[in-house]
């Protein structure tokens, strides 16, 4: 079995942008820069010939090249449940074509639907039982964000592993944008 999911690679300049902002959420586990993406859909864990059926359906995907910007942070879960705080995704039709596309893929290879809706982020931090509070607080302080504009023109398919410091992530395979 191996877990895999889709998605976009943070430039390290903008990488860089976020990691200023991790800091002020006692107890957080700030996600390192190289591990900063937005995720085009989650496959889970899949035997070796349903993860390559996966690979074959990504690799039709025909998407523009991706001109995005990120803007606004936010959080996962409520009051004591808050799990994670990210950075969002400035609305994009592009973007959202080819997370509908990864989708469309990923049932084409057998898989179940999604049903949660697709929001685009990039996780920054994941928490345990948080003050809301200082959530609140931090996501007062952060709210602003900004960043350049950047382009993309390719995604990837990943693969993730637990450590004791967190997930891990490996590109295992990429495909062109435009």
């Amino acid at each position: 079995m191996i877990r895999l999911f889709a998605a976009l690679a943070i430039p390290e300049e903008i990488a860089e942008g976020l990691a200023r902002r991790q800091n002020g959420l006692p107890g957080a586990r700030w996600r390192p820069l190289e591990a900063f993406h937005i995720t085009l859909r989650f496959f889970g864990d899949l035997r070796e010939d349903v993860a390559a059926d996966v690979d074959t359906e990504l690799s039709t995907i025909s998407g523009e090249r991706l001109n995005l910007e990120l803007a606004g942070v936010g959080a996962f879960g409520e009051a004591e449940d808050i799990h994670a705080v990210w950075a969002g995704v400035e609305e994009d039709s592009a973007l959202r074509h080819l997370a509908k596309s990864c989708e469309t893929g990923a049932r084409r290879a057998g898989l179940a639907a999604d049903k949660r809706s697709y929001r685009p982020h990039v996780t920054l931090a994941y928490l345990r039982r948080p003050d809301p509070d200082r959530v609140a607080h931090w996501i007062q302080a952060n709210n602003l964000l900004h960043s350049p504009p950047f382009s993309l023109d390719r995604f990837g398919l990943y693969s993730s592993w637990q450590t004791d410091e967190g997930s891990r992530y490996r590109l295992e395979r990429e495909y062109p944008l435009g």
